[in-house]
């Protein structure tokens, strides 16, 4: 932000400020997920709100989707750089991914003003994804790009409103590059709603503590997620640190595994991350921009210091990056990146894998990844083009202390899952199974969480396309824990013509009468699995969690059933447990 006077800011009204902020800023976030037309939005919640300072750093953010708050200043700067008429009553949209820092183009930001007196003293806006905006397959996300023009409708910073009038020609050009314009621009309109409520409210609150006062505590509150950020750095070990992970591929260049290497080091309250060992840019789109690494740097940060930090651009300036020009992490335009997060696991996993050897007492295991499974046609129910979009999360890693989540997003990846009873009303789809996969976590003292298996039934000819991770690298374990089991695409499984797909697939065309399987992986364990508790291997066998074979080759649990339930032989665990240790 603009310097501003921070000294003698009072310490109960800056709370009361902080506080209302996030009051805010939690209130657009409600009123986008109820305005939202696709389900993309009002489902699965893949959209984040945020306030920001005259110069675009972020004042607050309801964190979601942690990754914005990296894209949040970067579309900010791009509007202030286009434009030096900025007037009240203005609105923009950029989600151009190098002209402004949306991770990938279908996440599209609605920036507006916000005026007190004449005086711009900030942002509001949203950054949400879009159902579709063209490009050669449904859902905008080909997982065989080769560059950012294969990846739909890009926009740098473009002025959207002007005296709180639509610019109805920027929505022609969106409806006509969009197969669901009608969800796209309803979400669009409804991100305007939101940001156009944020603007009120933090009217009212610099009208009620007044432009100098609220200005100033805006300004501390930056300074003070800096401050805590190094306060809790500083108490960390000294040291240079490495690690590195694996992506399965980039989706073009299949089977060759992409590298993110990273060399932490730290000294006092300084903590620099070096990226330079990592892969050269991918001819697939599994590259990610530097605005989202940011963004992934601090949301491990955060984690490891206080989930509750109040977010904001603080956090950001409390470590340094290098991420080497021309790299998986710093590509030069027009290098695709619509299938980044596989990318943006892989790096927050390595930053955990390092980081756990300074703060070992919060270590973890890795996690499933995250996925999404795109759907499209033309719905002989309704006569129009539908994208049916899907994000599916599935084990979480386990941690120093606990088991990992089961059937879940996982890392930065926050996205619900959407409810069956939705798809099965919006779409032509059938769900026939979606459950936890026994065995999948990776064993350990504490295990890994469960993968999830969603099976559909396709009901009329459609376009499909999925990008995901881990289908051939398992997720780590930590500490001598097992890995998760990995995951899978099948198409008409369990018959003749069953087809197994990549990783990342685009347009594979289904029939009607076809079905898929989507299995996702599990993730790993922490510590070896023979320390496990006897009782917590009881509990996940009664629970369905591990099958009595996994439990005696994973865990070295001798268990048998007991009409409905199981019993534990001790002797014969015993047994195996010390064969297992000799």
């Amino acid at each position: 932000m603009a310097a501003a006077v921070t000294k003698n800011v009072d310490a109960v009204e800056l709370e009361i400020i902080r506080a209302s902020l996030d009051g805010i800023v939690q209130e657009m976030q409600n009123s986008l997920f109820r305005t939202g037309f696709s389900t993309i939005i009002r489902e699965s919640q893949d959209a984040s709100c945020a306030i920001m300072g005259p110069d675009g750093e972020v004042i607050a953010q309801h964190v979601v989707l942690p990754l914005h708050i990296g894209a949040f200043p970067a579309c900010c700067a791009a509007v202030i750089r286009s434009y030096d008429d900025i007037e009240e009553g203005d609105a923009f949209l950029i989600n151009h991914p190098y002209e402004g820092g949306s991770p990938h183009a279908p996440d599209m930001a609605v920036i507006t003003p916000v005026f007190f007196h004449d005086e711009l003293i900030g942002f509001t806006g949203s950054i949400a994804h879009k159902s579709d905006i063209g490009g050669p397959v449904p859902g905008s996300c080909s997982g065989q790009a080769k560059e950012t023009f294969n990846e739909g409708l890009h926009l740098p910073a473009v002025r959207y409103q002007r005296k709180l009038q639509r610019s109805t020609e920027i929505e022609r050009i969106i409806a006509a590059n969009s197969r669901t314009p009608e969800l796209v621009l309803g979400d669009i309109r409804g991100q305007l709603g939101s940001s156009r409520l944020g603007e009120q409210r933090l009217i009212e609150l610099v009208r009620k503590f007044s432009r100098d006062r609220s200005v100033a505590c805006f300004a501390r509150l930056i300074e003070l997620a800096e401050k805590r950020m190094r306060a809790a750095i500083s108490e960390w070990k000294d040291g240079r640190y490495e690690a590195e992970r694996f992506v399965d591929d980039d989706g073009v260049e299949t089977g060759k595994p992409v590298r993110i290497h990273v060399c932490v080091e730290k000294k006092g309250d300084r903590i620099h991350f070096d990226f330079s060992k990592s892969a050269d840019q991918t001819k697939g789109p599994a590259n990610i921009r530097p605005p989202t690494v940011r963004a992934a740097i601090g949301y491990v940060l955060v984690s490891l210091v206080d989930p509750n930090t109040f977010i904001n651009s603080g956090v950001l300036r409390a470590f340094s990056i290098d991420a080497r020009d021309g790299s998986v992490l710093n590509p030069r335009f027009p290098a695709p990146v619509n299938t980044y997060n596989p990318t943006v696991h892989a790096l927050v996993e390595a930053l955990y894998g390092a980081l756990t050897d300074i703060v070992p007492g919060l270590a973890r295991a890795d996690g499933c990844g995250s996925r999404s499974i795109i759907l499209g046609g033309r719905s002989t129910y309704t006569g129009k083009g539908y994208v049916q979009y899907e994000i599916l999360g599935g084990g979480g890693g386990a941690r120093a202390r606990k088991d990992g989540q089961s059937g879940t997003s996982v890392n930065q990846s926050n996205a619900k899952i959407a409810p069956i009873e939705i798809i099965e009303s919006e779409f032509p789809t059938r769900v026939l199974r979606f459950e936890l996969i026994p065995d999948s976590g990776g064993a350990g003292k504490y295990r890994g969480g469960l993968g999830i298996c969603r099976e559909y039934l396709n009901l009329e000819d459609a376009r499909f396309s999925i990008r995901s991770t881990k289908h051939v690298i398992a997720p780590e374990g930590a500490a001598d824990g097992g890995k998760g089991r990995t995951g899978d695409i099948i198409v008409n499984p369990d018959t003749p013509s069953a087809k197994q797909l990549p990783t990342r697939y685009a347009d594979y065309p289904l029939k009607g009468g076809d079905r898929f399987r989507l299995e996702t992986p599990g993730g790993g364990g922490f510590a070896n699995g023979y320390t496990r508790d006897p009782a917590l291997v009881l509990r996940d066998l009664r629970e369905g969690y591990v099958t009595l074979q996994g439990a005696k080759r994973d865990y070295g649990v001798v268990a048998s059933r007991a009409g409905d339930d199981f019993i534990i032989d001790e002797a014969a665990t015993k047994q195996a447990r010390a064969a297992h240790q000799g």
